[in-house]
This record gives C-alpha cells, structure tokens and sequence, in this order.
C-alpha cells in the first residue's frame, strides 16, 4: 500500500516537474519562432502536455527504484537509531543543542564574509551540533556519576548517621548464571548498587538462543535470576548502557566499567580474578566467599558420613559433605553404601575447594 501511495505521489511530482520544464521550454525564442502549431496557446499548451506525459511516464517507471531508495535510508537511519540507548539520544540531543547555541557567535561572524559566508556558517553550525552530541553521549555516564552523586550527598546529609552507600558492583555473566549472588544479596552482606551492563545482557541472550540446548537452559537461568533479584530484593539494579566498542571481550569491558565507575567486578570466574588483579580493579569472587564460610575441620575431629563411591587410589571411599566438600576416607571401598564414623586425619586447601583426608574410626584405633 506504501508503494502504490508513494508511486503516485512521485508520479505526481514528475508531471508538475513537466509541467515546469516544458513551460520554460515554450518560452524559449527557438519554439517561439515555430510557426508550425498555428496559434501560440494552442503550441505551448501541446509542449506542456507532452512534457507532462513525458515526466509523469518516465518518474512513474523510475519511482520503484526511488522508493526502494527511500526505504533503505530509512531502515538505515533507524537501525542507526536503534543501536543508541535512550540516554545516549537524550544526551546527544542535548549535546547537540548546546553546541548550536554556542555556534551563534561563529555563525554570526562567519555569514558576513561574502560569497561563501551562507556555506560556512551552515557548516559551522552542523559541525559544532555533531561535536557537542559525541561529547554528550560519551560523557553522559561522568554526567550521570555527578548527579547520582549530589543526589546521595543530599540524602546523606537528610540521613545522618545511616552511613554512605557501598562500592558499585559490576555483574559478570559467569556469577549471574551461578545464581547463588541472588541468595547472597537476599542476606544482606552485599552493600552499594549492583551494576549490570548491558553487554552482559546481550551475552546472556545469545546464549540463552543457543542451538545448544546446556547453553540454552544456563542462558535461561540467568534471566531468570536477574528477574529475581529486580523484583525480589531491596537493592538497587542499574542497567548501564556504557559500553566500550573498542574492545572486544566482555571481561576487559567489565574491568574498563568497574574502574571508570569505581566499583568492584563479582564473579566466580578463576581468570577473571587473576587479571582483575593485575590491572588493579577489585573483584570479589563468590567461590572464594563460599570456601570461607564452611565449617572449619580440624585434624582429630570425629565426622558421621556416608561413602558412596571408591576414590582414584587403591581402597578409597569418597563422601561428600551437604556443601559439596568431598571427604576422601582411606580404607573406606569396602565401606560403600554404608554409614561410618571417621577421624580426620588432615584438610587440604586447594584453588577448587577444600578436601578432607579421613579414616575409619575403628581402623584409626586399631
């Protein structure tokens, strides 16, 4: 329907753009000279009318292609668009206004030179506009960082006493999938906003529209657990926008986040740490929090378990604590299935956990 109203609106336009030229057409002294029509009505008006038909014909045969021009621009400008967050537009739009504002003097100036002083101000005006709207969209995270500031600092001085807001946390892909930051946040021990950025959601629906169905259910289960913690927590979720296209891993870009918003990076991710580290950014990784809290064993306790399979070596039995701690027991294969006392003979801390070293409490006596 689109086509056909604008094929008829150019068709339109190209007999009126005939209807022009075959009127200038008749003016000129050549045709005027023709005495072939008879009177001179009757000769300019067969001039118009086949230069009407002519233009209507031709822009009526060309108008598809046009059309498909137009409509390629326009998808252009609104993939363009669509590439833009909404702060982004705001601020550019501001951006932009503030830079023609302040292209007034300029402008003034440089439309009083002759000849080219229309053009030059013209173009003073659109590069000004585009320069203050690249400011303003890459700058609108510090301008945001200020007012979020003032806005707390009156708060603060409303709520003395209540102390300030902790650090930032910036969310890895990684910890939101694990699930367990919603259980964390839930008790309270997490302070200060948590950031979410939305390259990390962009990987989160990628992989959660694998053709790989594991990858699938762990993408799903993100979501899941981000919906959680917005509707289910009383802590502050900031979907940032910022987002470094320079870069192409979204590990370096959480690290680039969480050092210009001066915040800390949760993850469970081992490498992540490690480079974090390097690059001075905090980082506080729920795995080394979980190995934290467990019950410490010490040497010469005495434990109640359950072996349920053998170990790697020769006569082991394996258990496993409810966190997950596997408890090997030497001597403990032939005890499978069955429900033991052991001693702990010694704990080893490892980068994946802890293990516990143990033998049969009658063995240990014996």
């Amino acid at each position: 329907m689109l086509n056909k109203i604008l094929r008829g609106v150019f068709t339109a336009l190209g007999m009126v753009l005939g209807y022009m030229i075959g009127d200038a057409i008749s003016k000129t002294s050549y045709v005027m000279g023709l005495n072939y029509f008879g009177s001179t009505t009757f000769k300019d008006a067969i001039i118009i009318t086949i230069s009407v038909i002519i233009f209507g014909i031709l822009v009526y045969v060309i108008s598809p292609g046009i059309n498909r021009a137009i409509i390629k621009f326009v998808n252009y400008i609104e993939t363009g668009i669509q590439k833009f967050s909404i702060t982004e537009i705001i601020f550019g739009s501001g951006g932009a206004i503030i830079g023609l504002v302040l292209s007034a003097v300029f402008v003034n100036i440089a439309s009083k030179i002759p000849v080219i002083g229309s053009v030059l101000a013209f173009l003073i005006a659109i590069f000004m506009a585009v320069i203050g709207a690249n400011i303003g969209i890459k700058r609108r995270e510090e301008v945001l960082a200020v007012l979020t500031g003032i806005r707390r600092g009156e708060r603060g001085k409303e709520k003395k006493g209540k102390g300030s807001k902790g650090d930032p946390k910036v969310l890895d892909t990684s910890v939101i999938i694990d699930g367990r930051i919603f259980d964390i946040c839930q008790t309270g021990f997490v302070e200060g906003s948590l950031i979410i950025p939305q390259f990390v959601l962009d990987e989160l629906r990628h992989i959660a529209d694998s053709a790989d169905s594991l990858k699938r259910n762990r993408g799903r289960r993100g979501l899941d657990v981000l919906n959680k913690i917005q509707k289910e927590l009383n802590i502050e979720v900031i979907i940032s926008d910022k987002d470094f296209p320079e870069i192409a891993e979204v590990d370096s870009k959480l690290l680039r986040l969480a050092s210009m918003m001066s915040g800390k990076v949760i993850t469970n991710d081992y490498n992540l740490n490690k480079v974090a580290e390097f690059q001075g950014v905090p980082v506080l990784n729920i795995n080394e929090l979980a190995n934290a809290v467990k019950p410490v064993v010490l040497p010469g306790e005495e434990m109640k378990i359950t072996i349920i399979k053998d170990g790697k070596e020769s006569g082991q039995g394996i258990s496993y604590l409810d966190d997950g701690t596997m408890i090997v027991v030497e001597g403990g294969k032939k005890f499978i299935g069955e429900t033991k006392e052991v001693l702990v003979t010694s704990v080893l801390q490892t980068a994946a956990g802890r293990m516990i070293f143990a033998k049969p409490k009658e063995d240990y006596n014996g």
